[in-house]
């Protein structure tokens, strides 16, 4: 193990509340100064009468304020609440620590600031026409912890209304680093990964994400199982996300429920809060690879798991490959934004896959098929291919 990563496996952290809420006093997050304001010079200059030629600039030309404001690196955190971690529809006064968190993630690993706006409405218009009006004050939206299905009509609707980056990271953020996940999981047991059988247990944001980002990966088969068993065309009283899902998913034109769609399978993602017994796991091909990622409490526990497979991820810290969203959503969006692409494409989200991917070959085992979240050269290296790919993409306006 080299210098640049730590230990795949750790005991879990023994948190005190009172060292939780006593972290939070206050919130997490302040405003900084880039410039000092020591001076009665400084002050003219930072404010009146110096701030005035400025602002008199941006209003002959527009396009100035990408110089001379922080618009152009700053991340909107948006969320109404409704799905919040393991916590559910808490609101939006209770998702606001969860915001700060994100916002201090995109300082820490990729020093973007960012702002969190949680709003008191779950109404798709209301929200849209909230984030248009508010657009000549951040430079891209994160959407977080939206429940489906209305996060993928939110999401639809202001890339189309917002000339900036837009990505529900509960989607595409699992999405990314499982993708990155599963190719080095194929290259340590040997595996061909255009040929791989997945089966994605969920049809939430994050199954959705990930069946989508492996088909345009290249992955062999993909079959969506929900609560009601396999997503296919025939199956009655479909949404309109699960009926795209069928058209696009299934080839082979599996029907029934999730454990017969395991049997003979070689990959396991769940990301759905459903249990799946262990003899459904041990129906898959021998050596299958297994992502159990619902958090706190995986699909399948992760030592029954690895009975029957070569390779076991999570969603939690405290078990070995933890599919962790904060390798990929700062790349993605400082390479956007230092691309100036207007959106976050598929190649954008495959190329921080592979960026990802390429960073914990080095050190590849079965317990470590993914880089440390403190790994310190994973968001360079996801901003780097991110905003290749916009330019390759035709996206990229820097």
């Amino acid at each position: 193990m080299n210098d640049h990563t730590t230990p795949t496996q750790q005991p879990a952290p023994q948190l005190s509340d009172e060292e939780i809420f006593a972290a939070h006093e206050g919130g997490k997050l302040s405003v900084g100064l880039t410039a000092p304001l020591s001076s009665q010079r400084e002050l003219s200059i930072a404010y009146t009468p110096g701030v005035a030629k400025v602002s008199r600039a941006i209003a002959a030309d527009e396009d100035l304020a990408q110089r001379y404001t922080w618009t152009p690196g700053l991340v909107a955190v948006v969320s109404d609440g409704t799905a919040v971690l393991g916590l559910g529809d808490i609101g939006p006064r209770a998702s606001l620590p969860v915001m700060e968190g994100k916002s201090a993630l995109f300082k820490t690993f990729a020093g973007i600031d960012s702002i969190p706006l949680v709003l008191d409405t779950t109404d798709v218009d209301e929200i849209v026409d909230t984030l248009v009006r508010l657009r000549p004050s951040f430079g891209a939206v994160n959407l977080e912890d939206v429940a489906a299905p209305r996060c993928f009509e939110l999401e639809r609707r202001l890339i189309e209304a917002l000339d900036c980056p837009v990505m529900h990271d509960d989607q595409h953020g699992t999405a990314v680093v499982a993708l990155a996940a599963l190719r080095n999981a194929c290259t340590i047991t040997g595996r061909d990964f255009a040929s791989q059988r997945v089966v994605i247990s969920g049809a939430g944001a994050a199954g959705v994400a990930c069946a989508k980002i492996l088909d345009a990966a290249g992955i062999g088969e993909i079959v969506v199982a929900d609560s009601k068993g396999v997503i296919h065309p025939g199956r009655g009283e479909l949404t309109p996300i699960k009926q795209e899902l069928a058209e696009q998913t299934n080839s082979a034109g599996v029907t029934g429920s999730l454990a017969d769609a395991l049997k003979g399978a070689d990959v396991l993602i769940g990301v759905s809060a459903g249990q799946i017994p262990e003899e459904d796991v041990a129906a898959m091909n021998e050596g299958a690879i297994v992502f159990a990622l619902s958090n706190p409490d995986p699909e399948i526990h992760p030592h029954l798991a690895a009975k029957h497979a070569s390779v076991v991820a999570t969603g939690r810290s405290d078990y070995p490959n933890q599919i962790n969203n904060v390798l990929a959503f700062p790349g993605i969006f400082k390479g956007a934004m230092q691309a100036g692409s207007r959106m976050i494409t598929d190649r954008m989200k495959v190329a921080a896959a592979e960026a990802i991917a390429a960073v914990a070959a080095e050190d590849l085992s079965a317990d470590q098929i993914v880089p440390s979240p403190l790994d310190p050269r994973v968001a360079p290296e996801v901003t780097a291919a991110v905003a290749k790919a916009a330019q390759e993409d035709g996206v990229a306006t820097a």
